[in-house]
């Protein structure tokens, strides 16, 4: 692609690292979200995947992770190269408009004019040239002033991704895929997803934004200007001794609004918002029932197995077994299930139910047995 190496040298990456993943439960924690498992049987957690894959388009220097107080540690353990510099501290979560756009105002007072992207650090993406070219090719269409997201062409019916509508496609200076938005659909029922995938106009929404960093803040402002005006703010003093300060003094106050909310939707509407059609793999790993499916890789009737030295017996039986406690766990005749055997917790149910166990995890919550959470 023309100019990609000038191009890439612009380009800051920014990890969200935030959130427990509560349809993983238990195995994801408070203490041990998501994001720092490895649910792929790749030896290495999603963030450090994430970090690989981002590190073979830009340098370790131009990577910033947003995270809690409380997750530095296990975030630096596993990212030795990251500066010191680029890792964000949230006090509390606030959702993703206020991480992303505290990472974005920051890097703009950095280096004003810098091209951003926002990649969450618990999803799972095979194909990591067509990752590159993809992201590649939303940095240019960003460049021009444009949001971009990246959408994935997907390959089933599915009712657990949102989706973008794409319009007219977009000439750029050597890319294929690009094209206008139309617009953002939440996750739809079985005959509408059915009904995107035949129409050939939906993609799957990858929760994915490049964009030059003030085009992102200024796009922000227009829904949430007391939030902008408090993340340009916090980076002005962010890299003098007056930073924690003014963190204590104004994040509890900020709200807890999703960037879809407050970048995408809007900017769909005000045709400003741009997507690059990618073929890559890619999954969100939302629940224990998309996990069975990237370890059994296209095989549904296998029983995946995640767990160091777990110990199975099955018989006619498919699903997903987590084994974490050590003990011997024995399956006759169980189809689709799922099991997630802890030290302390044992979670039985099934992949068609796998959704819902972010309303046990919100039963537990209410019962005050906190420990388990």
């Amino acid at each position: 692609m023309a100019n990609s190496t000038r191009i890439t040298e612009r380009f800051y990456s920014i990890i969200p690292a935030g959130g427990v993943g509560s349809r993983l439960w238990p195995l994801s924690r408070a203490n041990a979200p998501k994001f720092l498992l490895d649910l792929t049987g790749s030896g290495q957690s999603l963030l450090r995947d994430t970090w690989d894959r981002m590190e073979s388009l830009t340098s370790p220097e131009r990577i910033m992770v947003v995270t809690g107080r409380s997750h530095r540690s296990a975030v630096c353990e596993q990212l030795p190269g990251i500066p010191d510099d680029n890792i964000v501290l949230e006090p509390g979560p606030k959702d993703s408009s206020a991480a992303i756009g505290l990472a974005a105002a920051i890097l703009e007072h950095r280096e004003p004019g810098v091209v951003v992207g926002s990649f969450a650090a618990d999803h799972v993406i095979r194909g990591p040239l067509l990752f590159q070219r993809a992201v590649t090719e939303a940095i240019e269409l960003a460049d021009t002033g444009r949001i971009v997201t990246i959408g994935i062409a997907p390959t089933e019916v599915s009712t657990g991704f949102g989706y973008i509508r794409r319009g007219k496609p977009i000439e750029t200076l050597g890319g294929r895929d690009s094209y206008e938005v139309f617009s953002f659909v939440e996750k739809p029922d079985a005959p509408t997803a059915r009904k995107y995938l035949e129409s050939g106009e939906y993609l799957w929404n990858a929760g994915m934004f490049i964009s030059r960093a003030d085009v992102l803040l200024d796009q922000m402002a227009q829904s949430e200007p007391e939030l902008v005006e408090s993340l340009r703010g916090l980076a002005r003093v962010w890299d003098t001794p007056k930073r924690d300060r003014a963190i204590e003094r104004v994040w509890e106050g900020l709200p807890k609004v999703a960037i879809d909310y407050t970048v995408a939707e809007p900017a769909a509407a005000r045709g400003i918002m741009a997507c690059v059609a990618a073929h890559f793999e890619w999954d969100d790993v939302g629940d224990f029932a998309n996990v069975a499916k990237l370890l059994s890789r296209g095989r549904p009737n296998d029983l995946a197995v995640l767990g160091k030295n777990a110990r199975i017996l099955s018989d006619a039986s498919n699903g997903i077994v987590v084994a974490e406690s050590g003990r011997l766990i024995s399956l006759i005749g169980m189809e689709n299930i799922v099991v997630v055997d802890t030290p302390d917790v044992l979670l039985v149910t099934t992949k068609e139910n796998a959704q819902k166990v972010k309303s046990v995890v919100d039963l537990v919550k209410r019962s005050g047995e906190s420990t388990v959470l």
